[in-house]
C-alpha cells in the first residue's frame, strides 16, 4: 500500500483567506498550490524543524484520516461522493477560533465544544470509510496501540484512526510536538500573530480533498467544495 497514493478529507480555508495564508506562511507550504513559502518574520532559527511534521500536511483540520482506496474504489468516485456530501443541507459549524497547546502541539482549535462540528466530522468518517482500505497490520502497529485507551483501539479497528467520535478534537496544527518550556513563548508569539486577524468566528463551511502522491510527498488540496447550509 506504500506505493499507493493517499487520500485525506480535511477542512481547509478559502486560499484566498487570511487564513489559510497564515497557516501556510507559517508551515512554509501552500498545499493549495504546492509551493513552499517564506517563513514570515519573528519565528526561531529552528522554526523549519519546528515546522516539519505539520507541512507534510498543510495547514487543515482533519475530518476523515488519511486513507489508501480501498480495491475497486477510484479517485474519481471519491471525489463524486465527496462533492454529494457538501451538498446535502446541514448546520454550518461555527466556532470561536483561537491558538493554544493541544497534545504537546499548537493549533488553531475551538474555544468551546461545538456539537455541530463534533457531527460533521462524525458524518465524515462514517460516510467515506466505504473507500478505505483495511489497516494493514504495519499501519496499526504504527498508531502504537499500547499507547491508546480501549475505546481508541475500538475507533482505530473500526474507523482506522482512533481520535474520532467522543475522541475527536478539531485542530488546525501549526506546530509539531514541542517540550514544555518551549511551547509557552511560542504559544504567546503566535496568540499576538493570529490577534492580527481579527478573526472572533470562524464558520466551518468547507470541505477538501488532499492527495499524498507517495509516502515521501506532501500532501496537497486536489478538490474543493462549500458545505451547503441549511
Amino acid at each position: 500500500m506504500a506505493n499507493h497514493p493517499r487520500y485525506a478529507i480535511y477542512h481547509a480555508p478559502s486560499p484566498d483567506s487570511a487564513l489559510h495564508r497564515f497557516g501556510s506562511m507559517l508551515l512554509g507550504y501552500d498545499a493549495a498550490s504546492g509551493d513552499d513559502l517564506p517563513f514570515p518574520n519573528g519565528v526561531t532559527p529552528d522554526w523549519r524543524e519546528v515546522t516539519e511534521d505539520p507541512r507534510k500536511y498543510g495547514f487543515h483540520a482533519t475530518l476523515k484520516a488519511p486513507i489508501t482506496l480501498a480495491d475497486g474504489k477510484r479517485e474519481g468516485d471519491l471525489i463524486e461522493a465527496c462533492a454529494a456530501f457538501a451538498g446535502r443541507a446541514r448546520r454550518i459549524p461555527v466556532i470561536e477560533p483561537v491558538v493554544d497547546a493541544i497534545s504537546g502541539f499548537i493549533a488553531v482549535i475551538p474555544a468551546q465544544r461545538s456539537d455541530d462540528l463534533q457531527q460533521l466530522a462524525a458524518d465524515c468518517v462514517i460516510e467515506f470509510d466505504a473507500f478505505r482500505a483495511p489497516l494493514t497490520p504495519q499501519d496499526r502497529a504504527r498508531r502504537k496501540p499500547e499507547k491508546l485507551s480501549a475505546r481508541q483501539c475500538d475507533y482505530l479497528d473500526r474507523w482506522g484512526y482512533p481520535y474520532v467520535m467522543e475522541e475527536f478534537r478539531f485542530h488546525m496544527t501549526l506546530t509539531g510536538r514541542l517540550s514544555d518550556d518551549r511551547r509557552g513563548p511560542i504559544v504567546a508569539w503566535l496568540r499576538e500573530r493570529f490577534a492580527t486577524l481579527g478573526l472572533t468566528t470562524l464558520a466551518i463551511d468547507r470541505l477538501a480533498l488532499f492527495r499524498q502522491d507517495h509516502t515521501t510527498s506532501r500532501f496537497r488540496i486536489i478538490a474543493s467544495w462549500p458545505l451547503r447550509g441549511g
